[in-house]
């Protein structure tokens, strides 16, 4: 294999940017990187520092191009293929990270990074005994690394041991007592009580002066969820307040432009629209998009569906709104989709989706929440497909995602204004689809699904074409690898307990209730919207 050449000594101008870098001063490295690079192009040690900071801003698409031009000028440098390792990771790329890693492992079989990133890509793609056997392998030899503890218990969590993960977030903490997300981790299971001496240890974390953000948000979070246990509703919003404030300085959302997007979407998908188009796309019935919000029981309807014979559950896919953005002026653009470009975005769905197969089952569920923006391209790429809208009171639904803190993505939910108008927004553009595509879209109300699941299973299972199964009630019998935040309710059988944790913190609820409008008196039914 080819090699880097000898490393010269770095100018000054490459030092500064590299100490701004390590900073996280990025207005003072990109200048110093640029300038640089004006003067020596072919500096790949620049290049890898370039591609770096464009990460950190989210530009993974540019810090991939730079790192491939690194690595075509250093073939051997291994710190820049390390790095598009990662950017190709966190592109929901992890087949392509995958092949990066093994180039790095075949160098570097000791390195414990490239073995903790393999096994984080191996998860995406389901493949978690070989991923745990791989966080063993690494913490075997690296024992004392908190950080590689907290992603083998998440690992543990997604396969059913929780007792397992609960041991190795423990492990973790024991490691570092201030590492927030493991202390959210926790939490995040839904079935663990902190008792006195886990809530002193995380207020301890909590008022160390030195602590990062990311810790800072992630107690907040875990402490509003023992202070909830404990039925004490105002030091637990205080927390869940807190963590959120903070949370949300760190992402940028705007809900003008969820609302503007809805607008457009409601113009586009007219009868006429549709009317036009019957015939195009992919014929094959092999999804079922279960979609609506986070924490409004998406996770249930997958599990249920998952524990019937012809339908294999998956997790939440990246890959519709990965089509999407294939879509020039989207969701205008899809106007100017010809017929055969429907059919080949709707193969290459079902292409990209078939990484996530493991079984033979005819069917499939592909439970994105967020794919509720996208039911229009649904209809017109694979108009077969079954489409499951999940929904939950409205109040019940948003106050639960803001006790929860999500791993990527969910932008809206750490501002109970920004929550409202999101579930105002979904609610509006599913009444639209609803009235120009009148039975297309197949509802389960949560309420509803818990009080009475035999007749709402009946009704979900003939949505999908699909006979009824008695695995179908207990899907918490079904043994299957669940990676979302409600992995481990749904081992439980189906209780509706959660659908008043609302109640308590009625009297702080009162943006979200400005936001959310008529939509909290229609309920389950949707409002009329002008």
């Amino acid at each position: 294999m080819a090699s880097s050449p000898p490393i010269p000594r770095w100018p000054t101008g490459l030092v500064d940017a590299a100490l701004a870098l390590h900073d996280n001063r990025l207005e003072i490295a990109e200048p110093l990187l640029r300038r640089h690079l004006k003067r020596d192009p072919f500096d790949a040690r620049a290049i890898r520092m370039l591609a770096e900071l464009a990460g950190r801003l989210g530009r993974y698409k540019d810090s991939e191009t730079l790192l491939r031009r690194a690595l075509e000028l250093a073939p051997g440098f291994t710190a820049a293929r390390a790095n598009l390792a990662i950017v190709l990771y966190r592109q929901n790329r992890p087949v392509d990270a995958l092949e990066e890693l093994d180039r790095l492992l075949d160098e570097e079989p000791d390195h414990p990074g490239h073995a903790n990133l393999k096994a984080a890509a191996l998860g995406r793609l389901g493949g978690f005994e070989a991923a745990i056997t791989l966080y063993e392998g690494v913490l075997a030899r690296a024992p004392d690394q908190p950080k590689v503890w907290m992603s083998y218990g998440h690992m543990l969590k997604t396969v059913g041991r929780q007792a397992d993960g609960v041991a190795a977030y423990r492990q973790a903490l024991g490691l570092r007592p201030d590492l927030g997300e493991a202390w959210w981790s926790l939490a995040n299971l839904k079935t663990v009580r902190f008792d006195e001496a886990d809530i002193a240890a995380m207020a301890a974390a909590l008022a160390r002066p030195d602590l990062t953000d990311e810790d800072r948000f992630h107690l907040d979070f875990a402490l509003g969820k023992a202070w909830e246990d404990r039925r004490d509703p105002a030091r637990a919003f205080d927390h869940y307040a807190a963590a959120n404030a903070l949370r949300r300085t760190k992402i940028v959302y705007d809900a003008d432009q969820t609302e503007r997007f809805v607008d457009d979407v409601v113009a586009l998908a007219t009868p006429a629209f549709f009317a036009h188009r019957v015939g195009w796309g992919c014929p094959a019935a092999d999804p079922i998009f279960v979609l609506g919000m986070p924490r409004a029981g998406s996770t249930l309807v997958e599990q249920i569906l998952a524990s019937h014979s012809q339908v294999e559950g998956t997790t939440e896919l990246p890959d519709l709104p990965a089509i999407a953005r294939q879509v020039t002026n989207y969701p205008h653009g899809l106007s100017t989709v010809t017929a055969d470009q429907a059919r080949a975005m709707g193969e290459e769905y079902l292409r990209r989706a078939a990484v996530q197969r493991r079984t033979d089952r005819p069917l499939f569920v592909d439970k994105l929440p967020n794919n509720w923006a996208h039911v229009a391209l649904i209809r017109l790429i694979l108009p077969n497909a079954t489409v499951i809208d999940a929904r939950r009171e409205p109040r019940a639904c948003c106050f639960s995602n803001f006790k929860q803190h999500f791993a990527r993505g969910q932008a809206f939910s750490y501002s109970l204004a920004d929550m409202g108008r999101y579930y105002r927004d979904y609610v509006r553009l599913l009444a639209h689809l609803d009235a120009v595509q009148p039975g297309r879209v197949h509802r389960v109300i949560h309420e509803r699904l818990v009080d009475d699941v035999e007749s709402e299973v009946r009704g979900l299972l003939a949505a999908c074409g699909l006979a009824f199964e008695p695995a179908c009630l207990t899907p918490h019998e079904t043994d299957r690898a669940v990676r979302t935040a409600s992995s481990e309710q749904v081992r439980q059988p189906i209780f509706r307990t959660g659908n008043d944790a609302w109640g308590p913190f009625a009297d702080r609820l009162g943006e979200l209730e400005a936001a959310l409008g008529d939509t909290v008196d229609a309920y389950p039914d949707a409002p009329a919207f002008g």
